[in-house]
């Protein structure tokens, strides 16, 4: 297929992209680079997949050096009238909108950038695959969702009335967006519901990250609600694997009796949501010792009070996941942290 990835400088779309590359897909990766957290990072990742920063021209297709089925661009997605012109030219089979500003906290201090990538620039994806139609659209939204639910594990079926922060709120309004346009224009769109992903060539603002950095430093790490809250932590390798099988089978609308009329067949939109994550939840102390015993340090913990914005415990229930696309993750705790130290003694030379 020929796919757009947009957040392709990221965690989640750099491995993404590479998986697809492998696999014979033609892609064209698209994204800001922008520094919300170190932009080398970003350029590294790049980097891996041919794209060299010298190459970069804003606006402007970079081959990749290393795969004759890659190109990147850098822009943002608010920009509507290059994504049109792009969707245009391109005639794109699919698209994965992984392009986001993510972080709950950073929500509490920017909010008005999440107003801006997360929900402007979801509705240029959404014109774009509503005036170029596309055979499936897959977009990120997050576990944030489930805001103050009580009930573990978390199901697509749970109501997501209450979310605790703005970033949460806006990955909700794009699955109430993707549905509108499901149902108005037939567009396919699945959304999926990251739980915790870690792994190699992560973010900087995620524990695994921040932890590791503060560690190896010799500095202490910050440990809300005393390490009391638990996180269902999903390699990234499970995560792409869910993903691409997502990605082949489009949506499709089911076909109901209507609650309005009797014996009346309505067609719901082609529209989508699945959780997806390891479905083990871990606790955050627990966590933390497996990070102690990779890196062979111990940590020197500072215990605080929870955060606003964040929940005690996440939980994905992928029962759907597994029903549709028999999907089980691989990789236990103790081998994704010790692939994440190993990769980052690596990059950053320690």
């Amino acid at each position: 297929m020929k796919i757009l990835v947009t957040g392709s400088a990221g965690f989640i779309g750099f491995h993404l992209v590479k998986r697809l590359l492998d696999r014979g897909d033609e892609v064209l990766g698209l994204d800001n680079i922008n520094d919300y957290y170190e932009v080398e990072l970003k350029y590294g990742r790049l980097n891996e997949v041919g794209i060299l920063k010298e190459d970069i021209e804003e606006g402007k297709l970079t081959q990749s050096r290393k795969f004759s089925n890659y190109r990147f661009v850098k822009e943002d997605l608010t920009n509507k009238d290059f994504l049109l012109s792009l969707f245009k030219r391109e005639s794109f089979d699919a698209v994965i909108n992984l392009a986001a500003q993510a972080g709950v906290r950073y929500s509490l201090e920017k909010p008005d950038e999440y107003i801006s990538s997360n929900i402007q620039g979801f509705l240029s994806v959404l014109e774009s695959c509503r005036h170029y139609p596309v055979k499936h659209l897959v977009y990120a939204s997050s576990s944030s969702v489930y805001g103050t639910n009580t009930k573990v594990p978390f199901s697509i079926n749970d109501k997501i009335d209450t979310p605790i922060s703005l970033y949460a709120a806006s990955k909700k309004a794009n699955e109430l967006m993707a549905h509108a346009y499901s149902h108005l224009y037939s567009i396919p769109t699945t959304g999926i519901r990251f739980f915790t992903v870690y792994g190699p060539w992560g973010r900087p603002d995620m524990a695994l990250f921040l932890f590791t950095r503060q560690i190896i430093e010799g500095k202490p790490i910050q440990v809300f609600n005393n390490g009391e809250m638990r996180r269902d932590f999903t390699y990234i390798d499970d995560i792409v694997e869910g993903i691409v099988r997502i990605l082949d089978k489009p949506a499709v609308p089911k076909v109901l009796l209507s609650d309005y009329e009797e014996n009346t067949l309505e067609a719901r939109a082609p529209y989508k949501i699945y959780n997806i994550g390891n479905s083990y939840p871990i606790l955050l102390t627990s966590f933390i010792d497996a990070l102690e015993e990779a890196i062979g340090i111990e940590a020197q913990r500072q215990y605080l009070p929870l955060q606003p914005g964040d929940v005690l415990s996440t939980w994905a229930d992928v029962d759907e996941l597994i029903k549709d696309f028999d999907y089980q993750p691989k990789t236990d705790l103790k081998t994704g942290i010790g692939e994440f130290v190993a990769w980052y003694r690596s990059f950053y030379n320690i």
